[in-house]
This record gives structure tokens, C-alpha cells and sequence, in this order.
């Protein structure tokens, strides 16, 4: 199935407390019969509790259209999307400002919960505020955690779930420090590749701004 989601803009401003960042990503949605819807998504950090904020639209200028606006929250192990009254951000597909209400009775909602559920898997950025959303935690040895020195090697553990974020130094489990994967991204952002490393996975690199390898335990 032919799905393109188009990355756009990344905005980060600070918070008027100064206290946090908040971020808001665009991006195009292109549906395997043509079909065009244009999204928002964006979170804040400092915030507590940890919910996310999407917008989507489709229609612009056609009976019909409209933009949806939803809050995303952590549920269960991962993730739920739940429709909201209040406007979030204003896409070029998107047509007037729905309710809730009208959303849910609007027909073509199960594509925009499709549009969602796609831009969460394929939108990079996404992957980076879901882990914010869950709060994930990870291992860092104490020169990265201290910043005194890049990370070369994130590992995924299949056995625990565990994230690990190592520099140049041998990992020493005792010195360790653990720390919340976000927080790793938000000081480097080219990390952001590596966060769909299923259990198992791990990716290297030689240096900041070098490619990231990719690599995966064999199934014995």
C-alpha cells in the first residue's frame, strides 16, 4: 500500500516560565487513492500530566471539510487518541474547527484515525513524543550522562526493554546512570532515527552527525 507521510516543519519555543519547550511538528499525509490530509501534532515539555495535542485536516474549501482536534495520552503500554473541543493548530488541508461532537459524527472520522495511527508510526518526530508520553527511561553511562561525551551505541535489551545510551568508554553497569529517553533527544536530536529499534536492536555510529547503523540480534 502506497502511504506517503511528508515531515514538515519542527517549531520549538520556549514556555513563558521558561520552566519547558514547547514543540509542534507539521506534515502532509498522501493516502494510496490520492487522498491529502495535512497534520499537527506537538507536546510540552515541563508539563505534567504528559498529554500531547493533534490536529488533522481534510477538505479545505469542500462541504465536507473540516479540521479534528484530539489529545493524545499514554494508555495501557502505549497510546489513545481522544477527540477534543479545543482547536490546537490550523493545517493547510484543513477547513473549519470541529467540535467533538461534530467530529464524532462526521463520517469520514475513521480516516482521520487512520491518518493518526499512520503519522505515529512514519512521522520520526512522533516517535520521539511518544517517548516522551510514556515517560521511557533508559541506562546511560556516566561520561554521556554527564555530556562528556557522545553517544555512539543505543541499545534496545530484548530481555527487559531496557534503553542504553553508550559513548566512546566500555560500559561500566556499576557507574551507570538512568535517566528518560527524551531527554537524550532533546539534548541531541540525531538520535531521533534510532528510536523505532524494536527489542533486540541497536544502532552505532561514529561520531555526532554520522549515519546511525542499524542491527538486530538473530532469531535462533
Amino acid at each position: 500500500m502506497d502511504i506517503q507521510v511528508r515531515q514538515g516543519a519542527l517549531t520549538e519555543v520556549p514556555t513563558d516560565t521558561v520552566t519547558g519547550m514547547d514543540r509542534r511538528v507539521f506534515g502532509e499525509f498522501v493516502g494510496p487513492q490520492g487522498e491529502l490530509a495535512s497534520y499537527a501534532f506537538g507536546w510540552t515539555t515541563g508539563s505534567d500530566p504528559h498529554v500531547a495535542r493533534l490536529s488533522v485536516g481534510i477538505g479545505a474549501g469542500n462541504p465536507g471539510g473540516g479540521t479534528f482536534h484530539a489529545v493524545i495520552f499514554e494508555h495501557e503500554d502505549g497510546h489513545a487518541f481522544s477527540l477534543t473541543d479545543d482547536p490546537f493548530e490550523r493545517v493547510p488541508q484543513g477547513g473549519p474547527d470541529l467540535t467533538a461532537d461534530e467530529a464524532r459524527a462526521h463520517e469520514d472520522l475513521p480516516f482521520i484515525w487512520w491518518v493518526a495511527d499512520q503519522v505515529m508510526q512514519r512521522d520520526r518526530r512522533a516517535w520521539w513524543m511518544k517517548h516522551w508520553l510514556l515517560r521511557t527511561t533508559c541506562v546511560q553511562t556516566l561520561e554521556v550522562f554527564e555530556r562528556g561525551e557522545p553517544i555512539l551505541l543505543v541499545r534496545h535489551d530484548a530481555e527487559d526493554g531496557m534503553w542504553q545510551l553508550i559513548g566512546a568508554s566500555d560500559a561500566d553497569g556499576a557507574a551507570g546512570k538512568i535517566g528518560h529517553l527524551h531527554h537524550a533527544v532533546d539534548e541531541d536530536q540525531t538520535l531521533i532515527d534510532t528510536l523505532d529499534l524494536p527489542p533486540g536492536g541497536s544502532a552505532t555510529r561514529t561520531g555526532v552527525g554520522s549515519p546511525w547503523s542499524r542491527h538486530f540480534q538473530s532469531c535462533d
